[in-house]
Formats: structure tokens, sequence, C-alpha cells
């Protein structure tokens, strides 16, 4: 018996990956975060499958229906949105798991920022503009942030800021970076990336908070940086005619290639 942690991506119920179904697909138990994952999703669980939404559960209910399909022996599949390295709380759920000794996977999703991104037809990391994306949020009721990783911290550093969880606090967030990036810097608001009634605010720090509908919350994305609408920028050396690539790899089973075309 496993536990199979799968990222089910932003919203959009075809952003999600092949091994993600598949999995889905292979287990009769299914554990789903129902106030984010949309239920079409779920149309890829087996005939039969134990469907639990775990949005009104706390975490010794959630721990429990793993227990009892540990003990009968069946295979889980424990959906959360967006990808389960950020603001999944699948740590503290893996912590438990190792102390039951329940063997776990972990299959990454596709994440809101990315998605958020793509919605906006932007590159976050811009030559000469931004080479950095800090993904950030403000405290609150749920978690509180360390005192060294403030926003002033980050915007301090001039990158691209992603910043999740915190359109509540979009006041806060704009008195905050206006020192640091200046009134005119761009702003995208991002909300329910990659759903049917997604929907975008461009604005810059000065006006985002009164261009910003207030029926937008929750699942809002706040995008600033200059690389959000920087007309002018340099071009990356990667496909420079006179770039020299003799360290290239050809094809991606070199052992050389790395993750990224734009690190060679």
């Amino acid at each position: 018996m496993t536990v199979h942690f799968i990222g089910a991506g932003p919203g959009a119920p075809d952003l999600l990956t092949l091994r993600g179904r598949d999995l889905i697909a292979a287990c009769p138990v299914c554990l789903y975060a129902g106030s984010l994952v949309p239920p079409a999703v779920l149309s890829h669980c087996p005939e039969g499958a134990r469907i639990v939404n775990t949005a009104p559960m706390d975490l010794d209910e959630i721990m429990g229906e793993i227990a009892a399909a540990h003990a009968a022996g069946l295979d889980v599949a424990r959906l959360h949105s967006g990808d389960l390295s950020v603001w999944s709380a699948m740590g503290e759920q893996l912590r438990r798991l190792e102390a039951m000794g329940v063997p776990y996977t972990v299959t990454p999703g596709v994440p809101s920022f990315a998605a958020g991104a793509a919605a906006l037809g932007c590159e976050l990391t811009l030559p000469g503009v931004a080479q950095s994306v800090v993904l950030t949020r403000t405290p609150g009721r749920a978690s509180s942030m360390p005192a060294r990783e403030t926003l002033a911290a980050f915007a301090a550093t001039g990158a691209t800021l992603a910043i999740h969880l915190s359109i509540q606090n979009l006041a806060r967030v704009t008195a905050d970076l206006i020192p640091h990036y200046g009134e005119d810097c761009p702003v995208a608001v991002v909300w329910r990336a990659s759903w049917p009634d997604q929907r975008i605010v461009r604005a810059t720090l000065a006006s985002v908070e009164a261009a910003t509908p207030r029926e937008i919350e929750r699942t809002a994305l706040i995008f600033v940086g200059p690389s959000l609408g920087a007309p002018e920028f340099d071009e990356s050396r990667l496909y420079a005619a006179d770039y020299d690539r003799r360290y290239r790899p050809q094809s991606a089973e070199s052992r050389w290639a790395d993750w990224s075309e734009g690190d060679d």
C-alpha cells in the first residue's frame, strides 16, 4: 500500500501530468482538497473508488482515512492543488506517514505561478531586467512569516515577485513595495489562473488597489516587477549567431544536459 501525493495543477483539469492521471486511475481511494481541486480531475478515479473531500476535515481525520486504507491494503491518491512543494501542507502529512511506517510517493504538478505567468503571456526572467523569481506570501491566519522573510527584503533584490495568498493584504503589499520598486512598477493580479472564469487585472503599484474588484479574493496571485511591462530588454545569448555551442548537448539523453535550455 502506498500514498501517492499528486499535484493536481492550478485549476484547468487538463493541466495534470500523465503520471498524476495514471496514479489517480490506479488508486481505489482518493482524498482531494475540494475547495481548490476541480471535480473534473476526479473523473480519472476508477469506478467504485472511495472519494473523500478533505476540505472540512482536520489533520487527524485525514490521517484516519489513510490509516484505514493502509489497513485494507488500498493505495491512496492524495490530491492537492498546484504543486506540492509550496504551501501544500504536505510536509506535516509526510511526517505522520513516516512515523506510521506508511510508504509514499510525490508527483509534482503545474504550479499556480506558472499558470498565472502563462495567462499573462509573460516571461518573468527577462535578460537585463530580472533573473530571479521570488515565491512568497504575507502573514495569514494559517501561517505566520519568519521575521527575515519580508516583502521589503525581497523587493530590495529587484527580483520579480509572485505573491501568493495575499490579495486580502493588497494595501499592505503596495505600501511595502512602493519604496523599492516605485509607484509606476507594473503589477498584475491573476485570479483563478487557468479556470474558465479566470480574471486578470493589470495596473501599477500606485493603482492596483483601486483597480482590483472586491470580489477578487482567495485564489489570486499578485505579480510585481519590471519584467511585467519592460518594452526593452536584452536578447539572450542563447541563440546568438556567434555563441559558442560546443558544450550544448545535442540530445536530451546526454548526461551533460541540464534541466533548463537557458542554462547552456
